[in-house]
């Protein structure tokens, strides 16, 4: 078997990635579950449902629905004040942290 060793990475980001999204504008779900799925972070809609449903317990997003002109209604994702001063901290530390992970494991040659 052959272990994917980003797995664990895009897993421990998604939510963060997912604060990043909606610090731009509110989306719907499948919109997140492209954007996401487009960049590798997340595998289906069906992964990322769980996670927006922890985001939402935790405080950090809120919904609202909204009529659609091409379809049912849909539910939008929003961050939240809590969720803005999250993803501030998680990217003041980012930094540094993958500054040293790329120290620890070596950076490719120029």
């Amino acid at each position: 078997m052959t272990v994917d060793p980003t797995a664990q990475l895009r897993r421990g980001v998604a939510e963060q990635c997912v604060l990043g999204l909606l610090r731009e504008r509110p989306h719907y779900g499948w919109e997140l579950a492209e954007a996401l799925g487009g960049h590798g972070i997340v595998a289906s809609a069906g992964t990322l449902y769980p996670l927006l449903a922890r985001l939402r317990t935790r405080g950090v997003v809120e919904t609202y629905t909204q009529d659609s002109d091409v379809g049912p209604t849909r539910k939008y994702y929003r961050l939240t004040e809590r969720g803005t001063g999250e993803l501030t901290q998680f990217r003041s530390q980012w930094a540094a942290f993958s500054a040293t992970v790329d120290d620890l494991i070596g950076r490719e040659p120029r």
